[in-house]
């Protein structure tokens, strides 16, 4: 059987990362409570293991094969926070922002809770700020 750190781990090494987003049903329940932790609008969506995956494509099509490195990983009982750094080049439309080939990080994190070795809800916080910035710098310099 394998741990709820393990789940996280192989999550987002093959899933996430945009290797295999075809396998999120792998480590994703049926359906997961997906809570986007924004400050000015935060919400809760529902996804399937489908809708991840399209999720993925959709970061593919905007900053191409990117690299992720989880920089943390911690778990407690069913909770696994995650820390991680994405690395890609602005390829297609962001945000409004037209592609400009500028490398773009982003820095995340999020906290998964895993039942029965897939992963049933989690809460995730992406530097959309920082992201926002990087876009309009690439597009004063191009």
């Amino acid at each position: 059987m394998i741990d709820a750190k393990d789940t996280v781990r192989q999550f987002l090494l093959q899933v996430r990362s945009g290797l295999h987003p075809e396998r999120a049903d792998r480590f994703m329940a049926d359906r997961v409570r997906a809570h986007q932790v924004v400050s000015e609008a935060p919400e809760v969506v529902e996804r399937t293991p489908r809708q991840y995956t399209e999720h993925v494509q959709e970061m593919l099509d905007a900053y191409g094969p990117f690299t992720l490195t989880v920089d943390e990983l911690i778990a407690e009982g069913d909770r696994v926070y995650a820390r991680w750094t994405q690395e890609g080049r602005h390829i297609g439309p962001v945000d409004g922002h037209p592609p400009t080939g500028a490398r773009i990080t982003a820095m995340t994190s999020a906290v998964y809770r895993v039942e029965d070795g897939l992963i049933v809800e989690y809460w995730i916080q992406i530097d959309r700020q920082g992201i926002g910035a990087q876009l309009r710098n690439a597009v004063t310099q191009s």
